[in-house]
Formats: C-alpha cells, structure tokens, sequence
C-alpha cells in the first residue's frame, strides 16, 4: 500500500490488520535478540580445536616457553600472521590478548594521558580534544570518547566510506581535532568497504591535521567476507609510507569473530615510534601477554591460507542468515519508501532506516513482541540519532529460522510505526 495516497479508512483498516498482526506476535512469548554482532555457537564450533590442540609442547618456533613470564608485544608466530591480517611489516605488530578494543583503549589512554612523542604531546594538555566519527558507526567507539571527556563530531558516510570533504575541511580548520575512527572494511553498521581514494585521503590527514593527530583504524571485519570474490582492502599503511604520515595511523585488528569471541588474540600495528611509546606504558601494566593462547592460534592457523579457509566457513553459517534479513526486507520495503537499507557484502551486521522519527518507536514495538534489537541511536555519539531512524541489526546468532521468524516482527514493527505517524499527523 502506498501510505502517501492511502485514504484515511484504508489507513485505520491497514492499522488495525497490522495490530492484529502484533498481537499474534506478541501472543507467541517470543524471546529473540539481534542486538550484538557475536558469533554463533555454531561459529564457535569451528575453532574447537583449540582445545588440546598444543599437546603439551608449549615451546613457540624460537624456543620460548610461551607458559613464561615475557615477550611484551607478542611471540613471533602472531606477528606473522598479523602482518599478514594487516598488510604492514612484521616489525610493525604488537600482539594482545583477545580484545582489540582493550588495544583500542590502551591507544587512547596512551594518546591521551601520556602521549606518542613525549609528555607534551598527551592531549590532555590541550584545552579542547575532539575526534571525528563517521556515523552511523560504532557504539563503543563512541564510549571510548565519552569515557575521556572527548568530543565527538560526526560526519557522514556516503558509499565511499566517510565524506572526506568534509573531514579534510574540519581538520584543516580545528587543530583541537586529534583523531578519527575508521571502520574500514565492512563498516558498521552499514557495512561499507571505503575506496582506495578514500583510504588515500585518510592516510594523507596527518599533513593538514593538528599535532599528533591519529586515525584509529579499526580493521574488524577485514577477514569477514560473506562471498569469496570480496575484493582486498588496499592497505592505509601503504598510502602512510607514501605521504610521509606513518606515524598518523594505529591499526587494529583480531580474532574474535574468527575462533572463540571471548579467548581469541588482538593486534596492533604502528609505526616504530608510536609503538615504542605504547610498550613504554603498556611494560608497566603487564609482563606479558597469554602467549599459550597466541601459540594455540598459531598452531590453528599456521598461514593465511588456513585462516581464510576457515573463514569460508564462517561465511558458510552467516550468509542463510543475512540472505533471510534482505529477503525480508527487499519483500516488505523494496516498492515503497517505509524503509531503507545497505545490503553488506561482509561483516556482522544490516544497517536500516525508518522513516524520520521512528526508529524508537519501532525498537520498542520489537521488544514489545518479543524481539530484541540494539537500542535506537546507539550508532550515533552520545546515542543521539538525530534523525531517529537508524536501527542496527544483528542476525549472526539466532538460528536461520529464528532469524526470519524476528525479521517477521520487525517487519510489522516498521509497517505498524508507520501508519501510526501518518494518521497522527
């Protein structure tokens, strides 16, 4: 039904089949959630050979007894396969624990209280710090700022990855900016794959920004193709060593969503500068890494060849998954303007928008029914969506049929805000 030429009766009749429709929902007690990008128990599954998998041999291929004290930035093995991961030298990786986002905090904590270049250059002792984030985007990034008091400043994404106009333009005019989050490769939640200009222009920001100004790049999904014709990521550090900016970028990366969520390895990859001074502050904190865990990944995954055969399989489980929420959503919105959506072609996520005003209204009415979705606005700063429109769905952990069965709910959740708005109106 095309709602803009629907007269007033057609309009409470299609109300009143849509709320009936709810209540059927409702009356079922579902209890779904599509809130967070994890892997499935499936998923898990895959990496369960981790388990044992050492048998007993705990020496790393230079005869380091991982079960030690030691080995700060990681054991050689991981280092390897992170280069890999994140196309920069070998010398250029520190290797975690399994959180790239505890990485992530650790950068910003060492931008911020202490600095990349001296006790100077902390960004605390400037009057102002700022940071650009593209939006939608990622909600926790967004914490991270928050948490040191930073203030955040949107720009938009466009198919291309962030509008680099606009953030050329911000950082030549406001020195007080010293960073941007970049989620280059199957953005989320939109599920963009930035071009090799755009990535160009990104490397290029550390010559027009203010001082010690630096992009946080947070490589995530760059393993997680749906389909195996995915074209490379060009490589930033690249386009870093051509314009002399090397020191403007810190990458990260893991394994998370590769083999166990909560027990994986992380990476991070810098340039020797910045590196000295996150192991100067990170030797503080810590002797050392779990380098058994590192060394079971390296024995799971000996070379990429092995890590991307593994993940084809990933890709094997997620896409029935992803397929059911488009063919929902191409079935309910694709003739009419109640909805729009980015069909990604990796990644954990579908990133969809309401009509203006909505998407609150449509979360609640999910929940109501039994669906559980992230709440609205948590892919803007501050969880303000100014809009309110943007809904982040997550379908990667509910069995196939549970996925269609929530996409049905949400569905009428959309329809049923819809009508509400305009015979409010």
């Amino acid at each position: 039904m095309d709602l803009n030429q629907a007269s007033q009766e057609q309009l409470q009749q299609w109300q009143a089949q849509l709320q009936q429709d709810f209540e059927n929902f409702k009356a079922q007690g579902l209890k779904l959630d599509i809130t967070r990008g994890k892997p499935s128990s499936a998923q898990l599954d895959l990496s369960n050979h981790l388990d044992g998998i050492l048998g007993g041999d705990y020496s790393s291929s230079n005869g380091t007894d991982v079960r030690n004290y030691g080995g700060l930035d990681g054991i050689a093995e991981m280092k390897a396969l992170g280069s890999e991961i994140l196309s920069v030298p070998q010398d250029m990786i520190l290797v975690g624990g399994n959180s790239s986002l505890t990485l992530m905090f650790q950068a910003m904590l060492q931008a911020y209280s202490f600095g990349y270049a001296g006790p100077n250059s902390a960004w605390q002792t400037q009057e102002k710090v700022k940071f650009i984030c593209p939006v939608p985007g990622y909600d926790r990034h967004f914490t991270i700022c928050e948490h040191f008091g930073i203030e955040m400043l949107t720009v938009t994404m466009d198919e291309n990855g962030p509008d680099m106009d606009q953030v050329e333009a911000m950082v030549t005019a406001d020195p007080s900016i010293k960073g941007m989050w970049c989620v280059p490769k199957y953005s989320n939640p939109t599920g963009t794959v930035y071009s090799s200009e755009t990535i160009e222009r990104i490397a290029k920001l550390g010559n027009i920004a203010g001082e010690g100004f630096r992009v946080f790049w947070d490589n995530a999904y760059v393993l997680h193709d749906l389909n195996a014709d995915a074209a490379a990521l060009p490589a930033i550090a690249d386009f870093c060593k051509q314009h002399g900016t090397e020191d403007s970028v810190l990458q990260f990366a893991s394994t998370s969503k590769v083999s166990f969520a909560g027990a994986g390895v992380a990476f991070m990859a810098a340039s020797p500068a910045n590196l000295a001074a996150f192991k100067a502050t990170l030797s503080v904190a810590s002797i050392g890494p779990d380098k058994v865990n590192q060394l079971r990944h390296a024995k799971l995954f000996p070379d990429m060849a092995s890590l991307k055969a593994h993940m084809v399989k990933h890709a094997d489980l997620l896409r029935p998954r992803f397929e059911v929420v488009l063919s929902r959503l191409v079935e309910a919105f694709g003739d009419n303007d109640l909805g729009q959506w980015q069909s990604a072609a990796g990644g954990y996520f579908v990133s969809f928008d309401t009509r203006p005003g909505l998407a609150k209204r449509v979360v609640e009415l999910a929940a109501e029914a039994g669906v559980k979705l992230t709440p609205a606005g948590a892919t803007y700063p501050y969880g303000n969506d100014p809009q309110n429109s943007n809904i982040r769905i997550a379908p990667s952990v509910p069995k196939v049929d549970e996925v269609d069965l929530a996409m049905q709910v949400f569905v009428c959740a959309v329809k049923l805000a819809s009508v509400e708005q305009i015979l409010a109106a």
